[in-house]
């Protein structure tokens, strides 16, 4: 037998959002990292070039199936490369890792084939894994076809401000990728050469700036993914065809971290579904923040939804936690059970029933 119970508490109520200088962008996302949750956004589903935000999808996908400290031997697949470059050559051997360095400070084509080629065997089996792995992660207005973001007269790889958010989303929860996005210099010796890298996302002489990836093609025009965290608000913003994306950035992030807070909308340790009767005790992993303005937390709303499980174990999870910004659900967290703990009966109780 399963019932459903329901509770909802409205917290408060209005709604208002902040609006940065962003007519130069064509296309655009702010995003919370924390809860995927769009803050502000101008065309963000409008599929365009993406140029070199496309190696943020590379650079994830070779970490999660390659050998980082392995050593790769560069083949005339770089050949083909033109465009930025590391300026690898033919025959040197350097470290897989150092080839995503590369990728992303510099913005390497030339790492970017090598990269494909070693972990899938040739850049066209490598795009499958690339738009593989887009469908799992929800990018549904995305395609590639290639692993570096160049354009020809063709085709291109195509996707949108929302899309290339929920990857860097993704990729941001990898501890390798994190630390290569917000390195500044790299320097590095193969068995050919040496070569010191400095990073091309300028946004990272920004105090919060926290990672990126920055692209350009002719027809594409720039395209810029950045990350920024303060007060423990942790942002992505992602412009396509921006003239003045590096200005762009910095307002969204100056006029969220200005006016908006990590509010605290769950404490585990008060956690409390006030008319259940079923269960013995019920509760929540960890405290949960949410960052909003203050008009903001006026429309927040807390929505439980509870299973009723015969012969449940502690430890269950027996519902969810629904939050809720107006209309918009944020956030949901799982509501586990715990049963108490019977008394044990001593010789003294069992005769008291028996007298009773």
């Amino acid at each position: 037998m399963k019932k459903v119970l329901l509770f909802s508490l409205l917290f408060f109520t209005c709604i208002n959002y902040c609006n940065a200088s962003t007519s130069t962008a064509n296309s655009y996302i702010l995003m919370d990292m924390d809860t995927g949750r769009v803050i502000e956004s101008k065309n963000k589903d409008t599929s365009m070039l993406i140029a070199s935000i496309t190696k943020i999808m590379t650079c994830i996908l070779a970490i999660e199936n390659g050998n980082l400290e392995e050593i790769v031997k560069v083949d005339d697949s770089i050949l083909k490369s033109y465009g930025s470059g590391i300026y690898i050559s033919v025959g040197e051997e350097i470290k897989l890792i150092d080839l995503l360095y590369g990728l992303m400070l510099r913005s390497g084509n030339d790492a970017a084939i090598m990269i494909s080629s070693y972990i899938s065997g040739s850049e066209e089996e490598f795009v499958k894994l690339m738009n593989q792995k887009a469908k799992e992660i929800g990018m549904k207005n995305t395609i590639f076809y290639n692993s570096s973001g160049l354009d020809n007269t063709t085709r291109g790889n195509l996707s949108t401000s929302y899309d290339m958010a929920l990857l860097t989303k993704y990729a941001m929860q990898n501890d390798t990728y994190k630390e290569i996005v917000k390195t500044k210099k790299h320097t590095i010796k193969t068995n050919l050469k040496t070569y010191i890298w400095h990073n091309k996302n300028k946004l990272l002489s920004y105090e919060y700036v926290t990672g990126g990836k920055t692209g350009y093609t002719e027809k594409a025009k720039r395209t810029l993914v950045s990350t920024a965290s303060k007060n423990n608000i942790n942002l992505i913003v992602v412009t396509i065809k921006d003239s003045d994306d590096w200005n762009t950035h910095k307002t969204l992030y100056e006029k969220i971290f200005d006016n908006y807070i990590n509010f605290k909308v769950i404490n585990k340790n008060t956690f409390k579904v006030e008319k259940d009767s079923y269960y013995d005790d019920l509760y929540v992993k960890d405290d949960v923040y949410i960052t909003m303005n203050k008009e903001e937390t006026h429309n927040l709303i807390s929505h439980i939804k509870l299973e009723k499980k015969e012969n449940y174990q502690d430890g269950d999870i027996v519902g969810t936690n629904y939050i809720y910004l107006d209309d918009t659900l944020v956030k949901e967290i799982p509501v586990y059970a715990k049963k108490k703990k019977k008394k044990t009966e001593t010789i003294f109780d069992l005769i008291r029933k028996w007298l009773t």
